[in-house]
């Protein structure tokens, strides 16, 4: 009797390889691969963004607050309400009252500027660092928990792809 080659399990499916079965059949000339890698894309940048938001409101922080915190931190800590303004991409009031709320909870420091007398420069206390990395650290677990299941090799080849992706829109929006 001939001996048949063991089968091999059907690969897992995530809520996506669902989406595709009902939306295959309504459009004929939907491409899944190109519908699948936008919804799984779509999907998980949801997921990481409610993750960011709880882990941003468990450490006693608004969105707003880290966007701003996160901002200055990438600055290196130290940053012209301008500059800051301009990564947000706010309105000068906005940044007022962002700012004024920051510094009324411990989190930055207005001092002079270096370069004009006439402007301040915005600084990153020892407390609105720590306040941003505890929060920052909740994302970076999830994101670390998710992507770990990938090589380093096709880590880096979905970052290479992406940006691939990423230049054709960048251009476009030029």
């Amino acid at each position: 009797m001939p001996e048949h080659p063991p089968q091999q399990p059907p690969p897992p499916r995530d809520w996506t390889d669902g989406h595709l079965d009902r939306w295959l059949p309504v459009l004929s000339d939907l491409d899944p691969d190109i519908e699948g890698a936008v919804t799984r894309m779509s999907r998980l940048t949801h997921h990481l963004g409610r993750v960011r938001e709880q882990g941003v409101s468990d450490y006693g922080l608004h969105k707003h607050e880290f966007d701003t915190l996160h901002v200055l931190a990438g600055r290196g800590g130290h940053a012209a309400p301008s500059d800051l303004r301009a990564d947000l991409n706010l309105a000068p009031a906005s940044i007022t009252g962002r700012l004024e709320t920051l510094e009324r909870r411990g989190f930055v420091l207005r001092t002079p500027s270096t370069e004009d007398r006439r402007k301040v420069d915005i600084v990153l206390t020892e407390a609105g660092r720590a306040a941003w990395q505890e929060a920052l650290d909740v994302v970076g677990r999830e994101e670390r928990r998710l992507l770990g299941v990938l090589t380093e090799d096709e880590r880096r080849t979905l970052s290479d792809l992406l940006r691939k992706v990423m230049l054709v829109q960048e251009t476009a929006e030029g």
